[in-house]
């Protein structure tokens, strides 16, 4: 249903480090780069993410990310690169069976403070 999701960034290299990272934890990659502009996407040759230059006036509001982990270890995988980046952990990878006994997520927060996650659903 979505086809791409674009993020301003007060500091687009600081975001561009912080998703390299992360993303290829989870088998994504720069798919585009018009930098300061970054396309992230997989081998498919899409972008779904864009990260670019905040350019609008006023305080930014928290946005939350959640992409899709291929097993356990990718979500495992997600948390180690974050957290090698710096990023505060909101909650490290765990069973969330509020959500649903399969989801199995990492949350952290990007360099512009939103709330990234990596959820795999199925089980262990």
């Amino acid at each position: 249903m979505i086809d791409h999701v674009s993020l301003q960034c007060q500091d687009p290299t600081a975001a561009a480090a912080f998703y390299d990272t992360v993303l290829a934890a989870l088998g994504g990659r720069r798919t585009f780069d018009f930098t300061p502009v970054i396309g992230y996407g997989t081998d498919d040759g899409n972008a779904p993410l864009w990260i670019g230059p905040a350019d609008t006036p006023g305080e930014a509001r928290e946005t939350h990310l959640a992409f899709t982990a291929p097993d356990r270890a990718a979500v495992d995988a997600f948390h180690a690169a974050a957290v090698a980046q710096g990023a505060a952990v909101l909650h490290a990878p765990a069973v969330h069976p509020e959500y649903h006994e399969h989801y199995y997520a990492a949350f952290v927060r990007d360099p512009d403070g939103n709330n990234v996650e990596a959820v795999c659903h199925t089980p262990a």
